[in-house]
């Protein structure tokens, strides 16, 4: 059995400070933005230290000032006079570049949020773990790449992760720690994107302004193009495995459109718990935020009688192989998550850039599966390496694909 962030008698720890100090790793993205609304709402119980984005240096400012952070970091060190000019005046420390990211990952926040989006967010999320510090996680790709080492390294550390994304939020609500080997299943929902009742045929055509307009959830650019080909959900299937202590077989997906239900849990009893809310993030994230205890959240109130019916349908595994593909790479193990991650990155992005088709993304992912001989990875490094070369070698695999 992996070892996973709530093993049944570790993750038991109630005493949390009555005021917290947050850290945020992507404050100007979707989920940093919902943090800092949350926060605002409630002034008397948070403060903020440190707060990072990757380049936008005016959101970045304002929030730090707004917030009365300590310290503000850009990521793009290009950027660093321009976030300084724009602090001048406030008692606030700026500065730039990776190591200072992990400069914010290391201050002594009760409470860190990593919600920088791709494999970039895996060092500061290891540097914040590394020193016991309790973690909001909202990045995938940091169990995707590194889920063995990542999951260990809490272990030895004694930190604690808390799951943001809303399908591992509900789980983490609904599962039995106490007595796992009660659980049957655990069944992951997906939305379906924009595209799961598209006709095959049509979806050659789909344009990167289309696969970004996510139905349900305000989402990021790269996040709602693996929501539209559902890599998004493979990446949650593997993050659910190293997050909970149940088997690669015990994992299932369903399309819920309507995004009402986040997940379920059935037991062996026949009893399937499931976890409701309206789709908006200040939800999961409030639960993380409050941990261990309940928040007030301003999301909008569920009433089932509105809503009328909700609906549950197979995933279209000829139109979503990428599903097919994750589990793979789940039995797999060693580096082909890791080759699964970068690979996927560059062939979103070379879609977004429109240099191929919607179709090609998951088409570079299986070639770059198929061309990088897998291994064991026994340290970070080994992440690093097998993540730099598969970005690499995709890269070459796009150029032969360009339309």
């Amino acid at each position: 059995m992996n070892i996973s962030i709530r093993e049944k008698d570790r993750f038991k720890v109630i005493d949390t400070p009555e005021h917290k100090d947050i850290t945020i790793l992507g404050s100007t993205g979707s989920i940093g933005t919902s943090t800092l609304d949350l926060i605002s709402r409630n002034p008397e119980k948070y403060s903020v230290k440190a707060l990072t984005a990757n380049s936008n240096v005016e959101a970045l400012a304002k929030q730090a000032i707004a917030h009365n952070a300590e310290m503000a970091v850009i990521a793009d060190q290009d950027k660093y006079s321009d976030l300084k000019e724009a602090l001048h005046g406030h008692n606030i420390i700026a500065a730039a570049g990776s190591e200072a990211l992990n400069e914010a990952a290391d201050t002594s926040a009760d409470w860190v949020m990593s919600s920088i989006v791709g494999a970039a967010g895996l060092k500061p999320t290891l540097t914040a773990i590394r020193r016991g510090a309790t973690i909001a996680l909202a990045n995938k790709e940091c169990l995707v790449c590194a889920g063995e080492f990542m999951m260990q390294q809490v272990e030895d550390c004694g930190a604690t992760i808390l799951p943001v994304d809303s399908e591992h939020n509900a789980i983490f609500q609904i599962f039995d720690f106490d007595e796992p080997e009660k659980i049957e299943k655990v069944t992951l929902t997906a939305s379906g994107g924009p595209f799961w009742n598209k006709d095959i045929a049509d979806m050659q055509y789909i344009t990167p302004v289309e696969a970004i307009k996510h139905p349900n959830w305000s989402l990021g650019v790269k996040i709602s193009v693996d929501s539209a080909t559902m890599m998004n959900k493979g990446l949650e299937l593997i993050e659910a495995y190293y997050m909970f202590p149940i088997e690669k077989e015990q994992l299932d997906i369903i399309i819920h459109p309507e995004s009402i239900i986040h997940s379920m849990v059935s037991y062996i009893d026949g009893s399937v718990l499931a976890q409701l809310g309206t789709p908006d993030m200040r939800t999961p994230i409030s639960y993380t935020l409050g941990w261990p205890h309940r928040m007030n959240a301003p999301s909008k109130k569920l009433d089932l009688t509105e809503i009328g019916q909700l609906n549950f349908i197979r995933p279209d595994k000829v139109k979503f192989p990428a599903i097919n593909i994750t589990r793979e790479v789940l039995q797999k193990g060693g580096s082909a998550p890791t080759i699964l991650n970068a690979s996927n990155e560059i062939a979103v992005k070379a879609f977004l850039e429109g240099q191929i088709d919607f179709l090609d993304i998951t088409k570079v992912v299986e070639k770059a599966l198929d061309t990088i001989k897998i291994h064991q990875m026994t340290c970070l490094n080994d992440v690093h390496d097998v993540d730099e070369n598969t970005r690499i070698v995709t890269g070459e695999i796009v150029e032969g694909l360009k339309k």
